[in-house]
Parts: C-alpha cells; sequence; structure tokens
C-alpha cells in the first residue's frame, strides 16, 4: 500500500478527492449536458440490478462530505495485492459509479423544469431590487428640498402652544399637590373628633388622587405619608374598637364599623375585637384582683403585678374574698353584657338589610355571614374564658374554715353568674360547677363534722326541757327555710302561682340590666332580717290562754276540733260522719293530757338546732345540685345521730326481750343496729381507739353520746323522768314529722340515680321514729306500778275455796289504787308537759298489759284452785276491769283475753286441754305446767296429766 502511494506521489498523480477539490466552483458544480444526460439514460441497465448495485455501494460512502474514500480504498488493500482482483474489484467499482451517476442524471433531468422556473424568479427579483434602489434615490433628493422649503418660525411656533399647553397642566396639578399636602391638618382634626369613616374616607380619596400624579417625586413622599396616616388610623380605630368591651355605646360602635367598612377590613375588625374582648376580660380580673390583695397587703413590699393572674388570687384574704368575688363578677358582667349587646346590634343591622338590593355585593353577603358565625362561636368562648378566670378565683382560696353565711353568699353568686351563663350561650357551666363541687364537697365535709360534733354537745347538756313555740309553729317561718319561698309561695294557688313564675320568668338578666344596674349587686348589699316571731311566752300564746289553762275542765270550747270527733282513723285521718257524744269528749280528754294548752309542737332546743341545720343543708342542695347527694346523705345523718341519741337516753334496756311484749320491731332493730354500725364510734376514748377502724372511716363517724347528769330518770315522784322522755320522744317524732313534710322538696333536688336511697331513708329510718315510744314508755310503765306487791298479795289468796264469793279479793284494790295513782302523777307531769293522746295510749297498754300478765303469773302460782276458787277469780278481773274502764278510755282492754283465757283454761277436757297447749303458745311453759297441775284431780287424772306434761316440754324443746 504504502508502494503505491510513493509511486503516485513522485509521477506528480493526485487522489480523485483532491483532484475535486481542485476544481473551480462551477467546474466543481457543473450541471451535465443534456447529450450527457441523455447518454447515461440511454445505457440500459435493469432498473432491479441497478438498485442492487446501489444498495451494495457501503454505507461509508454516504456518511459525510469529509470523506476520503481513496484513503478507504487503499486501507481495504490485502497485504499480498493480486492483479485479477483489483481488476474485478475495479469493475465493480465502476459499476456502482455508473448505477450512482446515472440515478443522480435521473433525478436531475426530473428536476430541471422547477430549476429553469426558479432561475427566471431569480432574475426578476434582481430587476425590482434595482427598480426600488431609483425610487428611494429620488425620495431622498425631494426630502431635501421640503426641509429647505420650511421656515424655523412656524416649526418654534407650534413649540411654543405645545409648551404652553404642558405648563398649564402643570400649573393644575401643582394646585392639586397644594391640597393634598393640607389634608395632614384636617386629618388630625378628625381624628380628634374621632369620626373616623370621615377621616378614612379623605384619606382614601387623597390616596386615589396622589396616584395620578405619582410620576411627581413629592408625590412619591406625600404617598408614604398618607399611607402612614392611614395606618395610624388603623390604630386608633383598633383602640376605639377595644373600648368597646367593657362599655358599650351605639354610637360610637357604629361609627368604628362603618370606618372599617370603609376600609374593607370587616373580617379583620371582627377577628380584632374578639382579641379584645379575650384581653378585656384578663385584664379585668387581674386589675380587680390586685386592687384588693393590694389593699390587703397595705404597705408590704411585695411584687403583685409581676405575678401571674393564678398566683394572685391566692393572696386573696377571707375578709376580702366575697367583696373582691362580687366585684370580679360585676366586671365580667360588663363584658358580657357589651357583647350581647354587640350581638344585638349586628342582628339588627342583618334585619335592616334582609331584604337583599342589587347594587349590594357579594363581598357584603359574605362578609355578614362571616361576622354572623364568629359572634355565635365567640360566645362559648368567651364563657369559656370567664369560666377559667372564676375558676382559678374560686380554687385559690380555701374555704373550708368560711362560716355558713358566707359561703352561702358565695354559692349564690357562683349561682347567679352560672344563670348569667345558660342565658349568654345555654352554656350549662360545667368549668364551674365542677370548681365549686369541689371547694363544696370539701367545705361541706368539715362543716357536717363539726356540725356532728356541736349537735353530740348538744345533746349531751340538753336537759329534754319544753322549748315553748307557738302552735302554729312551721319550718317555713324559720330564716333557713325562706330560699323554699322562692322556689313556691304558699300563698298563691299553683294556678296563680304559675302565672306568677310566667310573668317574672319573661325577663332574663340581659334584659333586666340592659341598659343600667347589674345582677351581682344584691350581694353587696345588707339586707334587714324580719325578726323570727316563733316562741310563745311560758309556753302558752297569749295571757288569756295561761289563765284558762286550769278553768273547768269540761267545758267544750276548750278542747281541741280534733279530740271532739268520736274517732279519727290515725292512718288516713279520717272522720266518720256520726254524732259527738259529751261522754267521747270526756274520755278523750281524759286520754290527752294537755290541760287545755294549746297544741303546740314538742321540741326541745337541740330539736330546733337540728331542723336550722336541715334547712341550711337544704339551701346548699338547692343551690349547688351536683352535691346533693351527700348533703342529704349528711341530713339523713343528723336524724340518725338524733334518733341514736334519744334510744340511747331512755330506750336502751336489757329486760325488752324476756318481756315477750315485742316492743322493738324488726325493722327498727335493723335501723338502730345500721346507725351503730355506720356513725356511731364505740371505741371513742378507749385505750385501743383507732387501732383497727381505718383513719377516714374513723373521720365519719361520731362517738357515742351520754346523758345529761341533770337528767334524773330514777326518780319515782315524776315517774322516772317521764316529762323528759316525752318531750325527747315527741320531739324525735315532731322532727320525723318536718322529714316527711320535706321529702317531695328534697326528692326533686336528688339526683335520679341516687333517689333508691332516699326512699330508703323515709321508708326505714323516718317512719320508725314514732316505733321508739313503746321501748322508752315501757320503762316507765313497768316501774310506775309496784307489780312484786300484787304478786305477794295474790300468793296470799285461798283459791280452793268451796262456796262461790260475793265480793273481790283485796289484791284488786291495791292495784286499782296504784292504777289511780298513776293517773294522778300522769295528770301531774302533764301540767309541764303536754302528754299527747297517742302517748298516753301508750303508757296505759303497758300499764295495762304488764298488770293483765302479773294477773297470769299470780294465778300461776296457786297450787289448790277448786271451781269455785275459778270463779272468784274472774269475779276479782271483772271487778279490775270495770273500774279500770273509769280511768282509761282505751278500748279494747289490751290482753283482756289473755286472761280469761288463762282462767277458762281449768274447765277444759284433757283433749281440749292438749290442744289449748299446742295453740296457746302465748303462756309460759311454767303457767302451762301449773294449769295442768291445778286440774289433776278434778278433772284430769294422773296418766292425762304426764301426758300433758309431755306435750308442754315437747313445745319447749325446740326453745332450747
Amino acid at each position: 500500500m504504502q508502494k503505491i502511494k510513493s509511486l503516485m506521489a513522485r509521477q506528480g498523480l493526485k487522489s480523485p478527492q483532491e483532484s475535486i477539490t481542485d476544481l473551480s466552483p462551477v467546474e466543481n458544480l457543473r450541471i451535465p449536458s443534456k447529450e450527457e444526460l441523455r447518454e447515461l439514460r440511454e445505457q440500459p441497465m435493469d432498473p432491479l440490478a441497478e438498485q442492487e448495485i446501489i444498495e451494495s455501494i457501503e454505507e461509508v460512502y454516504f456518511s459525510n462530505d469529509s470523506f476520503d474514500m481513496v484513503q478507504h480504498e487503499l486501507e481495504k488493500l490485502p497485504a499480498e495485492l493480486n492483479l485479477l482482483e483489483l481488476e474485478e474489484y475495479k469493475e465493480r467499482l465502476k459499476k456502482q459509479q455508473a448505477a450512482v451517476s446515472k440515478k443522480v442524471a435521473d433525478l436531475i433531468l426530473e428536476k430541471q423544469p422547477s430549476y429553469v422556473k426558479e432561475l427566471e424568479r431569480v432574475t426578476a427579483l434582481q430587476t425590482n431590487l434595482q427598480l426600488a434602489a431609483v425610487i428611494c434615490t429620488n425620495a431622498r433628493r425631494q426630502l431635501s428640498v421640503s426641509k429647505e422649503g420650511f421656515t424655523e418660525a412656524s416649526l418654534g411656533l407650534l413649540a411654543n402652544q405645545r409648551r404652553r399647553q404642558l405648563l398649564t397642566g402643570l400649573l393644575k396639578s401643582l394646585r392639586t399637590i397644594k391640597t393634598l399636602q393640607r389634608t395632614d391638618v384636617r386629618l388630625s382634626e378628625m381624628l380628634e373628633e374621632e369620626d373616623y369613616p370621615g377621616a378614612i374616607q379623605l384619606c382614601l380619596e387623597c390616596q386615589k388622587a396622589a396616584s395620578t400624579f405619582k410620576h411627581y417625586s413629592c408625590i412619591s413622599e406625600l404617598n408614604s405619608k398618607l399611607q402612614d396616616t392611614l395606618e395610624q388610623i388603623e390604630e386608633q380605630l383598633d383602640v376605639a374598637l377595644s373600648k368597646t368591651c367593657k362599655h358599650f355605646d351605639v354610637a360610637h360602635y357604629t361609627k368604628v364599623q362603618l370606618a372599617y367598612t370603609l376600609l374593607g377590613k370587616t373580617q379583620t375588625a371582627m377577628d380584632q375585637l374578639h382579641m379584645h374582648f379575650t384581653q378585656a376580660i384578663h385584664n379585668t380580673v387581674f386589675q380587680v384582683v390586685l386592687g384588693y390583695v393590694e389593699l390587703c397587703a397595705g404597705n408590704a413590699d411585695t411584687k403583685f403585678q409581676k405575678m401571674q393572674y393564678k398566683d394572685l388570687c391566692t393572696h386573696i384574704t377571707l375578709d376580702s374574698y366575697i367583696p373582691c368575688l362580687t366585684d370580679l363578677c360585676k366586671a365580667l358582667w360588663e363584658v358580657m353584657l357589651s357583647y350581647h349587646r354587640t350581638i344585638q346590634w349586628h342582628e339588627e343591622q342583618d334585619q335592616q338589610a334582609s331584604t337583599p338590593t342589587a347594587d349590594e355585593s357579594d363581598d357584603l353577603v359574605v362578609d355578614r355571614s362571616y361576622v354572623k358565625k364568629k359572634l355565635e362561636h365567640g360566645l362559648t368562648r368567651i364563657w369559656q374564658d370567664v369560666q377559667l378566670k372564676v375558676k382559678a378565683y374560686i380554687l385559690g382560696t380555701d374555704m373550708s374554715n368560711f362560716k355558713y353565711d358566707d359561703f352561702i353568699v358565695v354559692l349564690d353568686v357562683i349561682s347567679r353568674l352560672m344563670q348569667v351563663g345558660v342565658e349568654f350561650c345555654g352554656s350549662k357551666s360545667e368549668v364551674l360547677q365542677e370548681s365549686i363541687k369541689r371547694q363544696s364537697v370539701n367545705y361541706f365535709k368539715n362543716y357536717h363534722r363539726a356540725r356532728l360534733e356541736e349537735l353530740r354537745m348538744f345533746l349531751e347538756n340538753e336537759t329534754w326541757e319544753l322549748c315553748p313555740v307557738k302552735s302554729n309553729f312551721n319550718i317555713s317561718q324559720l330564716h333557713e327555710f325562706k330560699f323554699m319561698d322562692h322556689c313556691r309561695s304558699p300563698s298563691l294557688s299553683p294556678s296563680r302561682q304559675g302565672a306568677s313564675i310566667l310573668i317574672l320568668g319573661e325577663l332574663s338578666l340581659f334584659q333586666q340590666y340592659l341598659q343600667d344596674g347589674n345582677p351581682f349587686e344584691m350581694h353587696f348589699e345588707q339586707k334587714e332580717e324580719e325578726a323570727e316571731d316563733v316562741l310563745a311566752s311560758n309556753g302558752y300564746e297569749s295571757d288569756e290562754l295561761e289563765k284558762s289553762a286550769y278553768q273547768d275542765y269540761d267545758s267544750d270550747s276548750d278542747v281541741p276540733e280534733e279530740l271532739k270527733q268520736d274517732f279519727v282513723d290515725e292512718q288516713t285521718g279520717d272522720v266518720p260522719l256520726k254524732s259527738v257524744s259529751r261522754e267521747t269528749i270526756r274520755s278523750k280528754k281524759r286520754s290527752d293530757y294537755n290541760l287545755n294548752k294549746t297544741d303546740a309542737p314538742i321540741l326541745t332546743n337541740t330539736t330546733l338546732n337540728v331542723i336550722r341545720l336541715v334547712g341550711k343543708y337544704m339551701q346548699m342542695m338547692n343551690i349547688l345540685k351536683p352535691i346533693a347527694f351527700d348533703v342529704i346523705h349528711c341530713v339523713s345523718q343528723l336524724f340518725d345521730y338524733y334518733l341514736f341519741a334519744v334510744y340511747t337516753f331512755f330506750g336502751r334496756n336489757d329486760m325488752y326481750e324476756s318481756s315477750g311484749l315485742g316492743l322493738i320491731s324488726s325493722r327498727l332493730r335493723t335501723t338502730l343496729n345500721r346507725i351503730q354500725e355506720s356513725l356511731i364510734d364505740m371505741e371513742s376514748g378507749g385505750e385501743s381507739a383507732g387501732l383497727h377502724i381505718p383513719t377516714e372511716e374513723k373521720k365519719e363517724k361520731v362517738p357515742s353520746p351520754h346523758l345529761s347528769q341533770m337528767v334524773v330518770l330514777t326518780n319515782g315522784g315524776t315517774l322516772y323522768g317521764l316529762a323528759q322522755r316525752v318531750v325527747a320522744t315527741e320531739s324525735l317524732v315532731f322532727l320525723a314529722e318536718q322529714f316527711e313534710a320535706l321529702q317531695s322538696q328534697l326528692d326533686t333536688m336528688m339526683p335520679a340515680a341516687k333517689k333508691p336511697f332516699l326512699q330508703q331513708f323515709y321508708s326505714q329510718t323516718v317512719s320508725t321514729a314514732s316505733e321508739l315510744r313503746k321501748p322508752i314508755y315501757w320503762i316507765v310503765a313497768a316501774k310506775a306500778i309496784d307489780y312484786e306487791q300484787m304478786l305477794l298479795l295474790m300468793s296470799g289468796v285461798k283459791w280452793d275455796i268451796r262456796e262461790i264469793m260475793s265480793q273481790h279479793n283485796i289484791y284488786v284494790d291495791v292495784l286499782l289504787q296504784e292504777f289511780e295513782m298513776f293517773n294522778q302523777r300522769l295528770a301531774e307531769v302533764s301540767r309541764h308537759v303536754r302528754i299527747p293522746l297517742p302517748v298516753s295510749n301508750v303508757l296505759w297498754e303497758h300499764c295495762i298489759r304488764l298488770a293483765n300478765r302479773t294477773l297470769v303469773e299470780g294465778y300461776a302460782n296457786v297450787k289448790k284452785c277448786s271451781n269455785e276458787g275459778r270463779a272468784l277469780m274472774q269475779l276479782d278481773f271483772q271487778q279490775f276491769l270495770m273500774k279500770l274502764e273509769k280511768l282509761t278510755d282505751l278500748r279494747p282492754v289490751p290482753d283482756k283475753e289473755f286472761v280469761e283465757t288463762y282462767i277458762k283454761a281449768y274447765y277444759l277436757t284433757e283433749n281440749d286441754m292438749e290442744q289449748f297447749i299446742k295453740n296457746h303458745r302465748e303462756y309460759s311453759m311454767k303457767q302451762l305446767a301449773n294449769l295442768v297441775n291445778v286440774c289433776l284431780g278434778s278433772h284430769i287424772n294422773k296418766k292425762a296429766r304426764q301426758k300433758l306434761l309431755a306435750a308442754i316440754d315437747d313445745i319447749d324443746r325446740p326453745k332450747r
């Protein structure tokens, strides 16, 4: 390869590529002549073969113009050259060249007409360009002539006229600028006059005018100054908006809202307003509390102003707590009233714009909708802020040592505030309720504990003397129950009462105090309390009644109406339609040892104190419903402790069970056991006190009370303290009656889930008060009559007589004398304390029962008895009944059948006697055995006796 290149170089030959580059452009781009083209086209060649030859050309030949085909072909030569192969390869290349040339010639001939046509267009373009050059030359020459034709004077005149017009416009602009410069003074005057809408309107007009002349440098400064003035107006407007939070003024607020409307910032104004209300609440409460704290601290060098509000509340003293709370609520009321009036203002504006006009834009509708929603949401938010501030104040002080009246005032103020919350946004004030509930529970536990200790002290120092009250005494006359008059008016009928409540209920607090006044001012004013008029002088309503107390006992005019009635059903109070005899009236008067005193309630000072406590507790429940159950539970403990004390002092006796009279019912025993287990600290004062009872449980219990040493219950002359027993027992019954009267009121205060507790308290505790009469008065009846003497007298009587006697035995007269003496003592006691009919009935019933059982016991001690002796027994008992019925009107005589049946059993046959033993288990084994032994020999043989004694033993065996 190198040899060929060197040989070509020596001969001066060039490569085809180099030969082409040496040609001139004309020669290089020479178009073949028609003959050459025809010659090429006339060469016969198969199109397919021609196409195959073209396709056989290497791709590299079509790559680019810089391709060196000679170099390429030389590089392809093999190292060993073969002439024949070279010749063949050369022929192939020639064929390829010929095919390509022929193809090119065909394409050239095909495009020849287009080429000729385009060449003609180029020639025509050249001609047009030459013509245009000639026209331009002529135009320039003519312009030069025109320039020389116009004079400088004419053009100067036109220039001066134009300058004059410009200067006239400039003068007008300068005058406008001068006016704009002077608007600052007017804007300041408007702001001082609080004419915010006018100031904004003027400022906006100035800004619009300034934008027209913004190309002047002085105007750019004025524009920035106007912008600063507008921002200053907005700041003053914001301050004016904040003033409405404490003292709402319609005219002032209208100006502010109109100004914000001109600024197009209605929504922003509403956002700012709510922020100011929040800030106003915080600032108001802080300043009120800070004022009281600094006032109470005096000259103490304490930086209270830097304290947080919550910490500041802990420095309020007890003396200033209520005045501060009142002022706090007053200030918060002013803020909420301003918000309420703000909402009213917007509602009135919405009503005026309720009929949309064509001129009203969508933006105004959107703004009103936004404001309405924002105000509605703001109600809850503002009330929540108020609650949190008052909560921090409530919980900042320990109220456990407050006086009761002071704590009630606090509850009343908070209750009024919660009422404001209901009317303000319909809130249940859960935050306030929870905080005041925490304080109330804490306060009430300490208060109730102290009251129970106080009650124990009263009971231990109580001499059980009658507290003289008027006959028309009612708990509603006590100050502690005055709050119930607000709930229901006794003087109004239900329909009139409902109508009056409706009239009073028409105006809400916001309507009542819309213009002036404050709902919390009532708590700050000292009201004069009405004096209670419940006590009577010397136990009588008047001197005339006192004089008539010892007048003729048979006077019908002095007999209470209920005693003139023949019979009164104690369960229903119904009176039969029957004429009343004078004898019945007299018998009634004998039973009720009131000596014509008016039927004033029997109660003691301690009873009155308990009733007052109940009133205070109910007052607390009425104000604070969430702790109603805790309070009612404590109310029940007051009654429980009073009942337990009366039982412990006057009714506890170990002889109840042996009497067989069933003096204490199972319900009463269950109640007493419950009270002792849950309320009474039986180990108090002992060495082991507190070892077995948890501290918290021990706190809930009270030591058992002890009877005062001044009360003597062992003197027979006073019927063993009957007067004190009557006062104690009947005061408990009176207390139970008052609880019964309050049941409906307590039921309305009680949560629904806890009402079963209240029902159980009434059914199992309150209703058992009257049942204490039996065990308490039984002790008097057991000691008032000497039953042992009667047994001794009966044991000396001979019963195995053989003739019928017409004279009764002496023991009957002795027993009747005892009853007469008892009746006299009863009358003597009644001179000091009225003995109600139920009490006298219980006393007589106990005495008669004990006497009848003593008679049976005396008859059971008889060793020998004949039929005549049994008849004498019947005579004695009939004599006793006849005389006894003159002393008491108690009918039927208690246990009359108990004696008569025992006497008549003497006549029974063997079979009847056995049946009698099985059916009459109210008799003791001794009494039944004596009955069998006495009958031996008369109509019962020994075998029958053994059988009957065995039957008695069978009855007695299960008991053992």
